[in-house]
């Protein structure tokens, strides 16, 4: 039994195996960050706290690319699709930072939604394949590949360290807090 808490975040299993653990802190943390989100028009999603340029809208689309990215591109080697195949990143390395403003809010939200519904899928792929040890099709620099249970610490990692920062953007705009 999946519980719901007031902000529509699921709670993470209590007593879960490894990886409905992992899964379970990673979905609460991107609902986190969906709620941070909700409700914003363009103002809001476009607003920074100077002397940082960081927005919502650019945080959404940076955290759309990081799902791709790692699901689809590292741990299966496939491509990642529009927007991101086009890119020329040695030009613009935080390239999905910069374009957000040029996206509309429903935008950058249907573009995350896909983006976190392929990764749960191709997440589920993995785990029948190989389970949490499977290693990812890319390796680093220094040859060394990461397994699916380091990319979904990652990830709980990367959206733990961005949801703080749309705490503070959000309480900025609106005045919203919580956890």
């Amino acid at each position: 039994m999946t519980i719901i808490d007031d902000h529509g975040r699921p709670e993470p299993p209590a007593a879960g195996d490894e990886a409905a653990t992992l899964i379970g802190f990673l979905d609460f943390q991107r609902a986190t960050f969906e709620w941070k989100t909700r409700g914003l028009d363009a103002a809001g999603f476009y607003t920074s706290l100077p002397p940082s340029k960081m927005t919502l809208g650019g945080m959404m689309k940076h955290l759309a690319l990081v799902e791709v990215s790692w699901f689809s591109r590292s741990l299966f080697g496939r491509p990642m699709g529009e927007p991101w195949d086009d890119v020329d990143w040695k030009a613009d390395r935080d390239w999905e930072w910069h374009s957000a403003a040029q996206d509309t809010p429903d935008e950058l939200r249907a573009l995350w939604a896909a983006h976190v519904e392929r990764a749960r899928a191709l997440t589920a792929e993995a785990l029948a394949d190989g389970g949490l040890d499977r290693l990812a099709h890319g390796s680093w620099e220094d040859g060394r590949k990461p397994s699916l249970r380091w990319i979904l610490t990652h990830m709980i990692e990367e959206y733990a360290r961005h949801n703080g920062h749309a705490d503070l953007l959000r309480e900025s705009i609106d005045g919203e807090t919580g956890e």
